[in-house]
């Protein structure tokens, strides 16, 4: 009796969540009915006023009927970035701001590459990948971007730093009439190649796309333009991103390196340096989750997405950047200072460093 009873309480949550699916795909219709009409009338996608409304609104629904507030909170807030995504998507295919051009990615094949293939194509752009490693759904393919005429309108260099480098000095001969721009996470190796375009008369720009290929919603998301001194072409760049929800910064080429020296540089030495400090630590992994924290949860978290990442892309971005040793130059002296402070029992300055160091990080919350 008891089994027939699980049974058929199984079968009525089947029940429900297929009515929850329907319901889900229902939500996910009429918000790209909404966002044609913030289209139609010319508001921006995302209206932060009305998502916390949304928010407000199913909290107290929650309350009313019983349900933890946690999970309503992160159901919400995971069917609003569902449906802010679709709206997205749909506004930058409705847009065709690429319709009847073409485009090349060199390294397309690449997990970026891949990326701006997508995103190119979803604008009506007729993209042809140059990659010898493999071709790409949709997209035409070369195995060398040199065998072609170079006749696209646009001409993106996804490939890693050492070979854009390359890659940006032969393009400068030989001197395409699109608009070429590189996606690189560095620009100082990239510098000659990107000035001996501009010297060619070639309209070029650089463009750092600060998110990774699995980005399907560029709200709260940067792309950083770098004006190598062709405004027209950076004007073009900017352009392809009009329709999203991605904030542009522009930025000069040697404040790009020096702030990313911080931004990436430090980020990824301070998570490799945890992980190697627990590695050669000599206590067992099965032993420490037995015994982990939030915090060290939330730290582990973080530098393990960091150790998936590409080795040598990350050694590129810490050994090619002209400014990479002044951030881990930076981070040995803290690491160093809060040593000595431990040391010494001098309570008052490890009170002053905690206390400084929330003081910068609620300024930088109240610039953002």
């Amino acid at each position: 009796m008891a089994t027939s009873n699980l049974e058929e309480l199984r079968a009525e949550l089947g029940t429900i969540d297929t009515e929850l699916l329907a319901l889900i795909k229902r939500r996910q219709s009429t918000a790209l009915r909404i966002g044609e009409a913030k289209r139609s009338d010319g508001r921006a996608t995302r209206d932060y006023t009305q998502e916390a409304n949304v928010l407000r609104r199913a909290m107290n629904k929650a309350d009313s009927v019983g349900l933890d507030r946690k999970i309503t909170k992160s159901l919400m807030l995971l069917l609003i970035r569902s449906s802010l995504s679709a709206q997205e998507q749909d506004r930058v295919a409705k847009a065709e701001g690429g319709d009847g051009k073409s485009a090349l990615i060199i390294g397309g094949a690449g997990k970026m590459g891949q990326w701006f293939a997508s995103f190119l194509r979803s604008q009506g752009f007729n993209v042809v990948v140059a990659d010898p490693s493999g071709t790409v759904d949709g997209c035409d393919h070369v195995d060398d971007w040199q065998e072609g005429p170079l006749d696209q309108d646009l001409i993106v260099v996804a490939t890693p730093l050492g070979t854009s480098a390359t890659i940006l000095s032969q393009l400068a001969k030989a001197k395409p009439a699109g608009v070429v721009f590189d996606i690189g996470s560095l620009k100082s190796p990239l510098r000659s190649g990107l000035h001996a375009l501009r010297d060619a008369g070639v309209q070029v720009t650089s463009v750092h796309p600060m998110f990774g290929p699995d980005t399907d919603l560029l709200s709260e998301r940067h792309v950083i333009f770098i004006d190598i001194g062709c405004e027209a072409a950076n004007a073009k760049a900017k352009e392809l991103f009009s329709s999203t929800m991605a904030t542009q910064v522009d930025m000069d080429l040697e404040s790009h390196d020096r702030l990313i020296a911080y931004v990436l540089g430090l980020s990824h030495a301070l998570n490799l340096a945890f992980t190697t400090a627990l590695a050669e630590s000599g206590e067992a992994a099965p032993m420490l989750a037995k015994l982990s924290s939030t915090t060290f949860d939330a730290q582990l978290s973080l530098a393990s997405s960091v150790t998936q990442e590409n080795p040598k892309l990350y050694f590129e971005i810490q050994r090619l950047n002209d400014y990479g040793t002044e951030s881990l130059t930076a981070l040995l002296y803290a690491v160093e200072r809060l040593r000595s402070v431990i040391r010494a029992g001098d309570e008052r300055a490890f009170v002053t460093l905690m206390e400084k160091a929330s003081s910068y990080l609620g300024g930088r919350g109240r610039d953002v």
